[in-house]
């Protein structure tokens, strides 16, 4: 029989019946727990470390490609507004050349000072309004296509870089924008003023023109040779469309030829001085108002065609067939002594049916002198000056058929 009761009887480690020796300390035991958590936490710690330092990785990298992009993008934009801007200036430039062109030939035609031709005054005022206005917006247009395209540097590579560079892109685009709007107001502005100069500088180029007739009727005595130059002048200017410096060479031309036909009536004038001087001009006169159209110019001698002398008149004229409505009558002294009689006018309807011929070339035999002074007579005798000064006693009676002929000449 066993003592149950005895001290070294460990009943923790006696077998159960028909059982195990089991552990005396399970695993949930504090101890053994201690021992066995470093290992798992350092596995779980080198993980969780590894995907913390991908996300790091992935997120830079993220960063980096979006900067890249964001970059791009605006690098892209700036340089599309930065080339319009370009073509943008590039024509507002030659804007500014056409202006300065036609305000250069304004002030050309301003700068002449007291011309021969006047033009209306509030035509004159105006290009000058319009030259002032054109000079001041081409200063101005100036200004605004002076203003820099900044170009870009190297691409940076890192994306803290990337982001500011990419700013400045922004603003820098946005300063394009600035500057594309000035341009446009700039272009406006400068082709309005071009156009304003432009009208007012043909404006007073076709009033100049139209304003010719007049200044020739004004000055009688001016030699053919110069109304004739300022006639092919007058038409230049008159038929002006544009103003640029052709059109302002033809608009001082014009006032070069109004000064030469100033200058030749004075010649005349002096020639033409003395005693005789108010007879002469009424001839003259007298001739043209014979011969609407046709050109005349005078020359006065003592004797003319071995005439002049004892009561005798003398009288010659040259005409250009290839120059139509232009002749030169020459008249004796006597002339004007013997003027107003009727001698004097019959003498010089002769003459003046020589120069008028150079109208009427087709209507008569031009090929002998015989032919020339008898349709000269029969003009003459048409025009109703019968006395035999007009021809008859020098040449003799002309045929009917030139007299006839002769009446549809004027």
């Amino acid at each position: 029989m066993t003592d149950q009761s005895r001290p070294d009887a460990d009943t923790r480690t006696a077998p159960l019946p028909r059982g195990h020796v089991l552990p005396v300390v399970f695993s949930a035991d504090p101890a053994v727990a201690a021992a066995a958590t470093p290992r798992r936490m350092r596995r779980t710690g080198i993980a969780v470390g590894l995907i913390g330092g991908a996300a790091v990785i992935a997120g830079l990298a993220l960063t980096q490609v979006t900067a890249n992009l964001g970059y791009d993008n605006a690098l892209s934009r700036y340089e599309s507004t930065a080339e319009a801007t370009s073509t943008t200036k590039t024509q507002v430039r030659e804007a500014i050349a056409d202006l300065r062109a036609v305000t250069g030939a304004a002030e050309q035609i301003l700068a002449g000072g007291d011309q021969p031709i006047a033009v209306p005054e509030e035509v004159q005022a105006g290009l000058a309004s319009a030259l002032a206005d054109g000079t001041t917006a081409a200063s101005e247009a100036d200004a605004v296509v002076a203003t820099e395209i900044a170009g870009v540097g190297t691409k940076p590579g890192w994306f803290w870089e990337l982001f500011g560079a990419t700013s400045e892109l922004e603003q820098r685009r946005h300063d394009l924008d600035v500057l594309s709007d000035e341009l446009a107001v700039a272009s406006t502005e400068t082709a309005d003023a071009h156009e304003a100069v432009a009208e007012s500088g043909v404006a007073v180029i076709n009033a100049a023109g139209a304003a010719a007739p007049a200044f020739e009727a004004a000055h009688l005595s001016a030699r053919n040779e110069a109304v004739i130059a300022l006639r092919a002048a007058a038409a230049d200017a008159t038929a002006a469309t544009t103003m640029d410096d052709s059109e302002a060479t033809s608009y001082l031309s014009l006032q070069d030829a109004a000064a030469h036909v100033v200058a030749t009536e004075s010649e005349e004038l002096a020639e033409k001085s003395g005693p005789l001087l108010n007879a002469r001009l009424e001839i003259e006169a007298f001739a043209r108002s014979l011969a609407p159209g046709v050109l005349l110019d005078f020359d006065w001698s003592p004797v003319v065609s071995g005439a002049g002398y004892n009561g005798s008149m003398g009288g010659y004229t040259t005409w250009w067939w290839g120059e139509s409505g232009r002749a030169t009558i020459e008249l004796s002294n006597s002339v004007a002594e013997q003027w107003p009689g009727i001698r004097s006018k019959a003498l010089v309807a002769h003459e003046v049916g020589h120069a008028i011929s150079v109208k009427c070339q087709s209507m008569y035999d031009s090929s002998t002198q015989d032919s020339i002074e008898k349709w000269a007579t029969a003009w003459a005798i048409s025009m109703g000056y019968t006395d035999d000064a007009n021809g008859v006693w020098a040449y003799g009676y002309p045929p009917q058929n030139y007299i006839d002929a002769a009446a549809g000449c004027r």
